[in-house]
């Protein structure tokens, strides 16, 4: 890579957060713009097939896919990966990131059966290469397990959790952050399975190292703040869930601006909570605005779209507004019915 491609690429780094992670969206305007120019400057010195554009490219998509721009990011990567193939062939650890990447990229938009051959053609990459306790496979082990929960595989997904925890504290130690994401996912489909004592107290873990590691106001803590609130809701602690989903609300709205998908998330999770305690007018507003912003960065068809109008209807019944929920419902039964 040319020297300056690479010192644009750093700063682009550097204004996301250090980790292609921006805080907040005037920086990661700032960073798609700098690793656009890294971009340009790779492509003109060395070639448009060069590993080092492929380098560029990746970085410029994680920075498209964090702000929820997923078409763009789609594009991106894929070319990476096909000059990684290109350059180093099938079995490079340049190709196994770019595997994971596009996966990744596919469980966000929900299309699960194009991420899944990838995740697990990405670990058994790693594994070969790496052997079985190496950082990037349980990376890879964390993410196909993820996939799995988000269908409800969960009897699959705990056991590569635990291989994952593994991995993790033996090679970076318990204080972690990837110890607590894989905590949290752990705890998740514990809780999921209806394990509440085994999950709680993954969570407050994962709660406490995110806290230490990286401060109050990351998307970690919001994350976790979350997940331990509608653990408490699930055990009909709603006293204790409401202002975990408001801090969790708080700290992502501040962290990634009101438009992400995860400010969505924590909407639709505090208007959950409001509607089992019969608040069906706070409930009402925070779930149409997470369906807007499902609407605007998933598309229509999304199956968090389908989730929130579930829960729309749901409350336009409780509220004798049957017409309108009926609606709802024809809705969620035609995007279900999609094969993703």
């Amino acid at each position: 890579m040319t020297a300056i491609a690479w010192i644009l690429m750093v700063i682009a780094s550097g204004q996301a957060g250090g980790s292609v992670e921006p805080r907040r969206t005037g920086d990661s305007a700032t960073a798609i713009a700098t690793a656009r120019k890294a971009l340009e400057t790779a492509e003109k010195g060395l070639g448009p097939d060069h590993p080092d554009v492929a380098t560029c490219l990746n970085t410029l998509a994680g920075l498209y896919k964090i702000q929820a721009e997923y078409a763009q990011a789609e594009q991106l990567y894929k070319r990476a990966m096909e000059i990684r193939e290109k350059a180093f062939g099938p079995d490079h650890p340049g190709v196994g990131q770019s595997l994971n990447n596009l996966a990744s990229l596919y469980q966000s938009l929900g299309r699960y059966a194009e991420a899944e051959p990838l995740f697990k053609r990405s670990l058994k990459l790693w594994e070969a290469l790496l052997g079985p306790y190496h950082p990037n496979v349980g990376a890879s082990l964390n993410n196909l397990a993820g996939l799995y929960a988000d269908q409800g595989r969960n009897a699959l997904a705990e056991p590569l959790y635990k291989r994952s925890l593994e991995v993790a504290e033996r090679t970076v130690g318990p204080d972690h952050p990837d110890v607590a994401t894989c905590l949290n996912n752990l705890a998740l489909v514990c809780k999921a399975q209806a394990k509440y004592a085994e999950a709680e107290p993954l969570y407050k873990r994962a709660l406490e190292i995110w806290e230490k590691a990286r401060g109050p106001d990351h998307p970690s803590v919001g994350l976790a703040l979350s997940n331990l609130a509608g653990l408490h809701q699930s055990l009909g602690r709603h006293d204790e869930a409401e202002p975990l989903f408001k801090r969790s609300l708080s700290v992502r709205e501040r962290a990634l601006g009101p438009s992400h998908p995860d400010v969505a998330e924590s909407l639709n999770n505090l208007g959950v909570l409001y509607k089992i305690q019969g608040k069906h007018d706070q409930a009402e507003p925070l779930y149409k605005r997470a369906l807007e912003i499902w609407e605007k960065v998933g598309g229509p068809d999304h199956p968090h779209v389908a989730t929130v109008l579930e829960n729309i209807a749901k409350l336009y019944r409780e509220t004798k507004r049957a017409k309108e929920a009926e609606k709802l419902e024809q809705r969620v039964a035609r995007i279900r019915a999609i094969k993703k």
